[in-house]
């Protein structure tokens, strides 16, 4: 049976480290892409991952290259390429230089693998998977943004954290924008199928929430130099394996949304159905009065993100 083909556009922390949970978990042969700029950077990572198969028992073939060519007839395509925010430097400035990033990248992957899944890491995220359908001009269902993984494994860690619990047990959801505008949905997170909202103080819980919201600066503020790239890539590494191995997962993940929630043609994280497809479906829960306004202020967010981006772009 043909082995599915897995590439991944930048070989920094989040990129390398999303090819070697691929690779792990024999997911699929993967190629790492990186620009040239960069020396042999993703070949020397290739080889590395590639030379651990024989310790840690894995097989999948991992190549690392400065060139497209290697990427095309791929099954999924990974977008992790783009700066990270320096100091000094406003976001105007990050959104305009990491969506021409996005735009170069795009046009390539549309040249070498039409057919391809999309899953966009790079930030800021909600603007950047919609540059990335806008110039693939793939379904939307075949672009999709991975953040909502990565801040409800956040909020999962920090719940399990204060309650003393096993991860496992913990089952949460988070909706709208990934940043300081996602919404907490209570009335989907459990504990061991018991409401967390019976647990854990509302005053509390709302503390918990603000460090999720926060959770990628709080990482920046600890490592000073870089940003969080161990979770990300994890998450990536999930939406991947239900993408080429057709599970069906019902994930958070930044989805587009046209009649869904009444959001109009925009990209916010929404709980949907990951498949070979890409998106099968976007779950549409009923939300409380709260959670809706919260969700809709998101939206709103999400939308001047991407009128910014345009007015720069």
């Amino acid at each position: 049976m043909r082995r599915a083909k897995i590439s991944i556009v930048g070989a920094g922390n989040v990129g390398a480290t999303t090819a070697h949970w691929c690779a792990a978990a024999e997911l699929g042969d993967i190629v790492l892409v990186d620009i040239p700029a960069t020396g042999d950077m993703s070949a020397g990572k290739a080889l590395d991952l590639m030379q651990s198969s024989p310790v840690m028992g894995f097989d999948a073939h991992v190549t690392g290259t400065t060139s497209y060519d290697k990427t095309a007839g791929s099954d999924v395509v990974v977008i992790t390429a783009g700066i990270p925010r320096k100091p000094g430097m406003s976001r105007d400035d990050l959104l305009a230089t990491n969506a021409k990033i996005m735009a170069s990248v795009c046009e390539q992957i549309k040249k070498t693998s039409a057919h391809a899944v999309v899953i966009v890491v790079s930030n800021p995220l909600d603007a950047m998977v919609q540059k990335a359908k806008q110039v693939t001009g793939f379904p939307p269902e075949r672009v999709i943004g991975q953040a909502g993984i990565l801040d409800t494994a956040r909020y999962r860690t920090f719940l399990a954290m204060e309650l003393g619990v096993s991860v496992e047990d913990v089952s949460a959801l988070l909706m709208g924008g990934h940043g300081d505008t996602m919404v907490p949905i209570p009335s989907c997170t459990c504990v061991g199928g018991i409401p967390v909202t019976q647990l854990i103080d509302p005053r509390r819980l709302e503390e918990i929430v603000d460090r999720t919201r926060n959770g990628g600066a709080e990482i920046v503020s600890l490592l000073k130099t870089g940003s969080a790239f161990y979770a990300p890539a994890a998450a990536t590494a999930q939406m991947v394996e239900a993408i080429v191995r057709d599970k069906k997962r019902l994930l958070p993940c930044a989805a587009y949304c046209d009649k869904e929630y009444g959001v109009g043609g925009y990209y916010v994280g929404v709980p949907a159905i990951l498949g070979s497809a890409g998106v099968e479906r976007i779950i549409e829960l009923k939300l409380s009065d709260t959670e809706k306004s919260a969700f809709d202020k998101s939206v709103c967010a999400v939308k001047e993100l991407v009128a910014a981006m345009s007015s720069l772009t």
